[in-house]
């Protein structure tokens, strides 16, 4: 009975062994986000009466850093609020300039006092060959809530996007001339992210 019993405590460590190592393989999969490569653009489009006066706003949203698994299904990536730049083209350096002060600004992201833009998986689910939904946590401006995003790509090349809206982290779409030429609430995040 001594024997079974001892055989039995050998073999629950060698699986407990075995089950650390299998995952120290996993944690060591992971590979870190190529941020010199990888872009974040986000689309906020314009709305109200007297839209055809307003733009359509196109973002860069630099990674700072991020890391992703493909074993692990996992992601997890961070962005300096403070980098966002305004790339619209269709618009004078100053009414540029002016946007961006606006955007970083306390009426929309309020950088300062919130640098961080953090996405961290949840749970990814395979959509085919080559595709997956990855649910998570965006939190912009100290707010987290859950976004999804529908993914594509192999051999650590993915591209992908999701629809986000302002309001849920406390950001009132910016209007002019009373409402009449306004930003709608949803926005588009795309990106494209190597490893």
């Amino acid at each position: 009975m001594k024997m079974a019993i001892v055989a039995a405590v050998n073999i629950v460590l060698i699986l407990v062994v075995c089950s650390l190592f299998t995952s120290a393989q996993k944690t060591q999969k992971a590979r870190t986000i190529d941020v010199g490569r990888s872009t974040i653009t986000i689309r906020v489009f314009k709305a109200g009466l007297f839209s055809a006066f307003g733009h359509d706003h196109e973002i860069s949203a630099p990674i700072q850093q991020g890391s992703f698994s493909e074993e692990n299904a996992s992601v997890d990536l961070s962005v300096d609020a403070r980098k966002l730049r305004v790339l619209d083209k269709d618009v004078s350096d100053k009414d540029r300039a002016e946007i961006q002060q606006t955007m970083l600004g306390p009426k929309v992201l309020d950088s300062e006092r919130f640098p961080q833009i953090r996405f961290r998986s949840t749970r990814v689910e395979s959509a085919g060959a080559g595709k997956w939904i990855v649910n998570g946590e965006l939190t912009v401006r100290g707010i987290t809530r859950p976004v999804k995003l529908e993914v594509h790509g192999e051999n650590g090349h993915y591209l992908g996007s999701a629809e986000v809206r302002q309001k849920d982290f406390g950001i009132t779409p910016v209007s002019a001339a009373g409402g009449a030429v306004k930003t709608k609430n949803e926005m588009r995040v795309e990106f494209e992210v190597f490893g």
